[in-house]
């Protein structure tokens, strides 16, 4: 099996770097623009984000699906070069800093995730061309963490800061809306770079070329990518409530505004050291068994978190970080091996269904964040939250016990159900070599 060299495999991940200028964006700052920002009540910001999210999965997987059908290398190439400056201008108009009604909010973001659907995806089903060696793979995959996580650390410390600045000082919605437009620029000249310069490096088609339902049929069959997706929703849904509830426990509990925006910028930084540690971790005992070594960590975290309160700032950003830390490995190991189920897919089925693999994991993964947008905010009004104002000691109790409990459950049933997920060590490369002849 022929190795890629590693400054291709490293160019092509880099492409992460501008997809997740916009992704850390909407889920680090996205709701809170919309409630303390904007002024929207936590219930119609959820609502607005949960609708949003779920159309992104449904687009996600239609071109997933059209991928399948009509993709080829050149064509995955040219949707990131035509669809680079498009979604670079829908990610600006989601920060549109006038208020225009809930009507033109929700009108921007579902603009903005239908872009990033049309590009994303094929970048997405790129990664399963652009070696056909696991190791290739997995290397590509933390490659992809690092970019992100550098980007990640750009919009957690530089939203705002670099926002003001901008913005000529004004803070609030100009602020965000100035950042949004670096961030555009950047993404867009990096997208076209990647775009213009991949290669194709597994031999065959592309994709099955047969019908919806067949590459359906296909995936239904394929239970290392069923599980697989089981285990990120559940994983998904923690993660996405933790990250989510940061500001508003700087906030709200701490009274430190400030604080939490530094947290947010520590614990992406935690990510660029943790993710080439879980990259040695997988080397030694295998991505799989570093899924729940990951979910030990993060539930063990949580349940210290649910025992002992976190009084100061400092604490709670050291905690936080530390948390980040483990679930990156869960972040790691998903990306890992979401490529090998499309071999797995297609011993089981027959058709190499790439573009549906990664269009219904898009769409599951935009579910699942959804469901904890729309948990958080649910869990957030019956405990009595009113945006810029002080909260009683009930409503901080039970947003606490939100924040500890209701993650901590995900992580646990996302380890059950990677238990029955059959991608052992060396499983892949049997099925490669199966389907080679």
């Amino acid at each position: 099996m022929s190795r890629v060299s590693r400054p291709r495999l490293i160019l092509f991940a880099g492409g992460d770097f501008a997809f997740n200028l916009y992704w850390q964006s909407v889920m680090l700052y996205l709701l809170f623009y919309y409630t303390d920002a904007l002024g929207l009540p936590m219930a119609t910001a959820a609502a607005i984000y949960l609708a949003a999210s779920i159309w992104d999965g449904i687009a996600s997987f239609a071109v997933g699906a059209l991928a399948d059908r009509l993709g080829s290398a050149r064509r995955y190439r040219l949707a990131l070069v035509a669809g680079a400056v498009p979604l670079g201008a829908a990610f600006a108009l989601a920060y549109w800093p006038v208020a225009a009604g809930i009507g033109f909010v929700l009108a921007g973001h579902m603009l903005f995730r239908t872009a990033y659907a049309l590009v994303n995806i094929p970048y997405l089903a790129m990664s399963a061309r652009v070696s056909a060696d696991s190791r290739d793979r997995a290397l590509v995959a933390g490659l992809r963490m690092l970019a992100g996580t550098m980007a990640a650390v750009v919009v957690a410390a530089g939203t705002v800061p670099l926002g003001e600045r901008l913005s000529g000082g004004s803070a609030g919605p100009p602020a965000f809306f100035a950042a949004a437009l670096l961030f555009a620029a950047i993404g867009a000249a990096l997208l076209l770079w990647v775009g213009a310069t991949f290669r194709d490096a597994v031999p065959g088609p592309p994709a099955s070329g047969g019908s919806v339902r067949a590459a359906l049929g296909s995936v239904a069959r394929n239970r290392a990518f069923l599980t697989l997706s089981g285990a990120m929703m559940a994983m998904i849904v923690a993660t996405t409530m933790l990250n989510k509830s940061v500001l508003y426990y700087f906030k709200y509990f701490l009274h430190d505004e400030a604080a939490g925006q530094l947290a947010l910028a520590s614990m992406m930084a935690v990510s660029a050291a943790a993710v080439p540690v879980w990259m040695l971790v997988a080397r030694w005992i295998g991505v799989r068994r570093l899924w729940f070594v990951a979910v030990a960590l993060n539930s063990l975290g949580l349940a210290l978190f649910a025992l002992a309160d976190l009084p100061r700032a400092g604490a709670m950003q050291l905690f936080l970080m530390a948390m980040q830390a483990a679930t990156v490995g869960l972040h790691f190991a998903f990306w890992a091996m979401l490529p090998d189920t499309v071999e797995w897919g297609q011993r089981a089925g027959g058709a190499r269904s790439e573009g549906t693999v990664f269009g219904l994991a898009a769409l599951l993964q935009r579910v699942a964040i959804g469901l904890a947008t729309a948990l958080l905010g649910a869990s957030f009004g019956e405990a009595g939250y009113t945006a810029n104002i002080a909260q009683s000691p009930q409503t901080l109790a039970e947003m606490r016990w939100t924040i500890a409990l209701v993650p901590l459950g995900f992580f646990l049933l996302s380890g059950l159900l990677m238990a029955l997920n059959p991608l052992k060590p060396g499983a892949h490369d049997a099925v490669v070599r199966e389907l080679a002849g």
